[in-house]
């Protein structure tokens, strides 16, 4: 009996009937048992692919309408050698079929919709990381498989809504880290994806709802589109604050400008524009508000230009946190910074302008899709939009100008499309159009006929990014060590910096003792070598060596040292800890001093102001005859010997011969200087009435 029933139950393996008692399938198992036992299968099978791959090239052939030998055919025809070689023709021939595919099936309405394009785009990134028959053993076959962010990077910005070459990295870490274990890394399973595609679609379509609509119709330019919409809930209106006014209202984001409408009773008032396409010095920031001015909520946000006469601010009210603002200076940044892209390079062009607000809008699209997931971790929505990361980025400037330089070269006639339109994944601008959101003013005929992604070959812009990634991780590491070294307490700081600042202070001390002649022999010495060197002219050469001296103390330290940390740690000794109280004094007192130095300095500028308007005459013409005489002297004596008479009056004031007339003629001068009046000086109180006018 037990024989027989082991027979059935083989016989349902077989038949697939109850495999899912026995173990998870991937997504791969049906498809390589159907192309096994296909009678076609060894003209659908690449013996140096793996068995992913070939399932993968398979599914592209049937959405191309061709052979899977014809696209072999066809790649051998169109790439270059260098993506040709055997080592690399497993990888680089299912970029290509991947490409191709995916060009084709981003013009089929609602495709991010579809399963089976959701599916099939990830399935693309499991085939890349084993795309070679001999890398199909580091898949695993337990439950689906997960992508890594190398495949992500390649596949994903293929289709530019789902991913750009920017901000690719930034956005796999958003996802993969919602769904990977300390266990498998930093991985991306299926499900996050899936629902991140389920939100651009549903992203697209508020967004496609929105450009449609009659909203500020009257007021918008010829072309411009609405990208978000804020306070349309009457219990979470937009505040806008303008000095001392509040008005509680409607936010809307176009491509070009931000418009906001008062409520009114049973409507809106007219909406007031503040532009971002137009050069004028904006400064967008967050902002704190609170009643009567005051500022305690970190919840708004700051816009000023020339054109205003103060700045307003857009409050965005919630419970807990800043989230709602947050999103909303991204978005606002995003357009104000594609702009000054726009205008910094000049990109006058059609088609090159309308790629770079497409570009803005798929980024907006993208943030808009991270919120529908929900995600519980915190994200910073500036690092998914690419203009805002540039501007963050240390290079982000040459990242746009190798964008810039790009989008201008691939302005191309009709002829070329055919030619090189296979090698490259879609642009921007034709990923919008195809959406079914148009953007900017240049015919539907004329669009980019490549994107950012090369088949085989890693393009200037990704370059550039890489190049970036690894200044802004080095700039991460030392921002590290900064604020490591931080410390509290003005007693602390001031001890670091006095450890600090030890060497320069010994030196100071040195010269000090040379110039006042403690040892004699030492400062008559000093000054003769001194005094040669200024006669020979060779003070730049002194210094000159001194740059030299330093920098191979530098190398020294650098080759001949045996450190095994970075850097060399600096010891301080930390002050006695103070009480509150001792610290209060101790700010009272830091705060008197520097009061002191304040009227020491005014009564300076006040008494050469006495000087220059002769309110002393007789200091004042005594004064006068200084300037005329040293004048003279630069104007006919040589600039050497001037400065070797200065040096020897200088350093030689306190030697033992001119000990006693030095401190007779300092003497004399400071008398000369106490008898100097002050300019007067009158204080005049701000009047209320003209207060409130400038306000």
């Amino acid at each position: 009996m037990s024989s027989k029933t082991r027979d059935v139950l083989e016989g349902l393996v077989k038949d697939t009937s109850l495999k899912w008692l026995l173990g998870k399938q991937t997504s791969f198992d049906d498809e390589i048992e159907e192309i096994e036992n296909s009678p076609s299968a060894g003209s659908n099978w690449i013996p140096e692919l793996s068995p992913v791959a070939n399932v993968v090239i398979r599914r592209c052939s049937k959405i191309l309408g061709v052979s899977v030998n014809e696209l072999q055919d066809s790649f051998k025809q169109e790439a270059s050698g260098s993506v040709k070689q055997p080592s690399m023709f497993p990888r680089n021939f299912l970029e290509y079929c991947c490409f191709r595919a995916l060009a084709l099936s981003v013009g089929v309405t609602g495709h991010l919709s579809d399963k089976t394009f959701r599916r099939l785009t990830f399935d693309m990134m499991v085939a890349w990381e084993v795309p070679s028959a001999s890398s199909q053993s580091l898949l695993s076959v337990d439950g689906d498989p997960t992508v890594g962010l190398e495949a992500f990077s390649r596949i994903a910005p293929a289709v530019p809504v789902i991913a750009d070459v920017i901000i690719c990295e930034n956005l796999f870490l958003v996802l993969a880290s919602s769904s990977s274990s300390s266990s498998d890394g930093v991985r991306l399973h299926f499900s996050v994806y899936d629902k991140y595609l389920y939100g651009l679609e549903r992203a697209i379509k508020k967004m496609k709802s929105q450009s449609e609509s009659s909203l500020l119709s009257y007021v918008r330019s010829k072309g411009e589109k609405i990208l978000e919409i804020d306070g349309t809930v009457t219990t979470q209106p937009v505040l806008e604050h303008i000095g001392m006014s509040t008005w509680p209202g409607r936010l809307i984001l176009t491509d070009h400008a931000l418009y906001f409408e008062a409520i009114k009773v049973v409507s809106f008032d007219t909406p007031k524009r503040y532009s971002l396409s137009e050069d004028l010095k904006q400064v967008i920031k967050p902002e704190l508000t609170g009643p009567w001015g005051t500022r305690l909520f970190d919840k708004a946000v700051s816009y000023k230009s020339i054109s205003l006469p103060e700045p307003v601010v857009m409050e965005f009210p919630e419970l807990k946190g800043h989230t709602r603002r947050d999103y909303w200076l991204a978005l606002i940044r995003e357009v104000l910074y594609v702009h000054r892209y726009i205008n910094k390079f000049k990109i006058v062009t059609g088609v090159a302008k309308d790629e770079a607000i497409s570009k803005a809008v798929l980024g907006i699209l993208r943030v808009q899709a991270i919120q529908e997931l929900g995600l519980t971790n915190p994200v910073r929505y500036e690092n998914l939009l690419p203009f805002n990361l540039c501007d963050e980025l240390p290079g982000g400037d040459h990242i746009l100008e190798t964008l810039a330089e790009m989008s201008s070269s691939r302005v191309l006639d009709s002829t070329n499309k055919t030619k090189e339109g296979t090698l490259y994944s879609i642009s921007a601008s034709d990923m919008l159009s195809q959406l079914g959101l148009v953007f900017g003013s240049s015919p539907r005929s004329s669009s980019l006929v490549v994107g950012e992604v090369v088949v085989g070959d890693v393009n200037p812009l990704e370059k550039a990014v890489k190049q970036s990634r690894k200044n802004y991780e080095k700039v991460v590491l030392a921002q590290e060590t900064v604020n490591g070294v931080k410390v509290d307490g003005i007693d602390t700081n001031l001890a670091v910096m006095k450890e600090l600042l030890l060497p320069v202070m010994e030196i100071g001390n040195w010269l000090l003792s040379l110039a006042y002649w403690d040892d004699p022999l030492k400062s008559f010495v000093f000054c003769l070598f001194s005094t040669f060197i200024i006669y020979r002219g060779w003070i730049g050469y002194v210094f000159a060596f001194a740059s030299l001296f330093i920098a191979g103390f530098i190398l020294l330290t650098r080759c001949f040292s045996k450190r095994e940390k970075v850097m060399i740690e600096l010891k301080v000794m930390a002050p006695p800890p103070m009480n509150t109280m001792e610290q209060l004094l101790a700010v009272q007192n830091a705060i008197s001093q520097l009061e002191q130095l304040v009227q020491d300095a005014n009564i300076v500028l006040l008494k050469f102001r006495a000087l220059l308007l002769s309110l002393f005459p007789q200091a004042s013409e005594k004064f006068a005859v200084a300037i005329v005489v040293a004048t003279t002297m630069m104007v006919f004596v040589s600039w050497n010997y001037l400065i070797l008479v200065v040096f020897l009056e200088l350093f030689t004031r306190y030697s033992p011969p001119r000990r006693a007339s030095t401190e007779r003629l300092m003497r004399r001068l400071r008398e000369w200087w106490f008898s100097i009046p002050a300019a007067p000086v009158i204080l005049e109180q701000q009047n209320k009435d003209d207060n409130k006018k400038t306000k």
